[in-house]
């Protein structure tokens, strides 16, 4: 196991939740938190604790976002109108890398990511290789044609794991899709509970 899925599959340790629902992930046979003494360290959360989990979740979840953007992304969702737990939901869902996670592209967000990075896709024809970058209601993405025989992303495209969400249009036989609008709390397919009420919580105190 490389370190890098190491470090992903500590993040569900850490948590004590199978994060992206994946049937590899070591917490299916190990509940307890990594290090020496994890399963002794339990107890009741305090408030602080229960929305610092919740944040945990939700960053660790789109790639372990670090800190700043994750924190960006609170600001820009209390600045919009509505509801800000589902502003923040719709901004996290809205990046690209989360976009290609959706269509089957890549097989964890940690590999959309790179897929992104490494200008293995495009939108509205346009090469972007930033992950963060903000998709549009109609956006069409779209594997480059020299990257669409690429094992993992064929790998990807063929599992079973996970459905592509109806907020989000998909061929897979031609590698693009649509965009089609931006989900509500509801529409995301979380394999565990998102609390951003708890976020907005954390962040607001």
């Amino acid at each position: 196991m490389s370190k890098r899925l190491e470090s992903k599959y500590k993040i569900n340790r850490r948590l004590g939740v199978n994060l992206w629902g994946r049937a590899k992930s070591p917490i299916n046979k190990r509940e307890t938190i990594p290090g020496q003494h994890g399963a002794r360290r339990k107890g009741k959360p305090t408030d602080f604790g229960v929305q610092l989990m919740a944040k945990q979740k939700l960053k660790g979840y789109y790639g372990n976002i670090g800190e700043k953007q994750f924190r960006k992304y609170y600001q820009e969702a209390v600045r919009r109108k509505g509801d800000t737990s589902e502003n923040l939901i719709e901004l996290l869902e809205r990046r690209l890398d989360s976009v290609v996670y959706r269509m089957k592209f890549a097989v964890t967000p940690f590999a959309a990511r790179q897929f992104v990075n490494h200008g293995h896709i495009t939108v509205n024809g346009k090469r972007v290789n930033i992950p963060s970058y903000l998709v549009k209601d109609g956006d069409q993405i779209e594997v480059k044609e020299k990257s669409k025989q690429l094992v993992a992303l064929l790998d990807a495209a063929q599992s079973g794991e996970r459905d592509v969400p109806e907020y989000i249009e998909v061929d897979h036989r031609a590698m693009r899709g649509r965009f089609v609008r931006a989900p509500k709390l509801g529409d995301v397919p979380y394999p565990v509970q998102m609390e951003p009420n708890l976020v907005v919580e954390f962040y607001s105190r």
